[in-house]
């Protein structure tokens, strides 16, 4: 068996997060990582620690009037020849680099290293984020153990380029179902063909116009569009079903009852079934921590096109923000790399908003 390295959490986050990479974390076998991430911050005396399963949440109690959330993720998704990190021009390469044990370091540096913030922090490093969220152990936190998500805001250091993603959209998979009946295709007119008739689904996405609404001041982008199409039997038999797959993405003013609601009536008609669905999440930017956030970071805030973690936080209450280093399109990448400068900045803002102005 490999050992697995102690972590230096003073290290210095771009150093730190070399170590994170070349610990293999993924989804389902976090153990040896959440193993070092607990012992090191076991370590850190101005931190209450505990652990379920494979999560480690760490909390100051300084009694400040507000308390902030930094969460991130210790899974990464299969290894695909990523392994161990190497440093080139600028960038830190390897599995889970940007997606997102960048973010991991900056947050465990922060842990660490500000020992006296001016509001009292939970750090909440979690497992199985890459795979179904009846594991996520964010919600299973939120399930079992929600006053350990209690906050004032939380910041998910998703990668974010360094920039403040709002919010998030919600997403709604369904099957949209045209039946027929079946026929041999020699006495066609004897059946009604289902795929000929998917064509009127096809056309109502086609002529379908997506909103574009404004929530907190930031333009979100719906989008309704087939992910997919299955139907037929064999080469000589007119098929009596065909599934057309949609996903509709939807912005955070829309509730997961209203996103349904409305999809059903796009296909009014047809039979539509639900097989996928997480709610959006709003802004929150009106909120007071998350308004200081903004200006500490000095970053325009930019509506999140995708869904993120932020979402449960929001289910409970808590406004949340995506912030941290990489470029999310390279998540999952063979070529998965974040920016050195980018962790740098990160994790010398967040510093500057957590620590006592001089």
């Amino acid at each position: 068996m490999t050992a697995i390295p102690g972590l230096d959490l003073t290290s210095g986050a771009v150093r730190l997060t070399a170590t994170l990479v070349d610990i293999p974390s993924e989804s389902r076998h976090e153990a040896p990582l959440a193993d070092a991430v607990e012992a090191a911050l076991r370590r850190v005396t101005h931190l209450t620690v505990t652990r379920h399963g494979n999560t480690v949440v760490a909390r100051t109690t300084l009694g400040r009037a507000e308390r902030v959330l930094i969460g991130g993720h210790l899974d990464t998704v299969p290894e695909h020849g990523n392994l161990p990190h190497r440093i080139e021009g600028g960038l830190l390469f390897g599995l889970g680099a940007c997606d997102m044990k960048g973010g991991v370091a900056v947050a465990l540096s922060l842990a660490a290293t500000v020992d006296t913030p001016v509001r009292d922090v939970t750090y909440v490093f979690y497992e199985c984020e890459e795979i179904e969220a009846s594991l996520n152990g964010l919600q299973l936190l939120a399930d079992h153990h929600p006053e350990l998500l209690e906050a004032d805001l939380a910041i998910l250091m998703e990668p974010s380029d360094a920039g403040i993603e709002a919010g998030c959209q919600g997403t709604l998979r369904i099957d949209v179902a045209a039946s027929g009946s079946r026929a041999h295709s020699a006495r066609s007119w004897l059946g009604s063909n289902a795929i000929h008739s998917a064509g009127e689904i096809l056309d109502r996405l086609r002529a379908y116009v997506p909103r574009r609404p404004v929530v907190d001041g930031l333009e979100y982008r719906e989008g309704l569009n087939a992910v997919g199409i299955s139907g037929g039997v064999a080469g000589n038999v007119i098929p009596d079903a065909c599934i057309v797959t949609v996903n509709f993405r939807f912005a955070p003013d829309r509730g997961l009852d209203d996103a349904i609601t409305h999809v059903r009536n796009v296909f009014d008609g047809f039979e539509v079934a639900v097989v996928d669905a997480a709610p959006a999440a709003m802004p929150g930017l009106d909120r007071p921590a998350a308004a200081d956030f903004v200006r500490a970071i000095g970053e325009t805030p930019r509506p999140k096109f995708g869904w993120t973690d932020v979402a449960r936080f929001s289910a409970l209450g808590v406004p949340a923000l995506n912030f941290g280093p990489g470029d999310p399109t390279l998540a999952h990448t063979r070529d998965e790399h974040v920016p050195l400068a980018q962790i740098e900045s990160c994790e010398t803002r967040m510093r500057a908003w957590l620590s006592p102005r001089s």
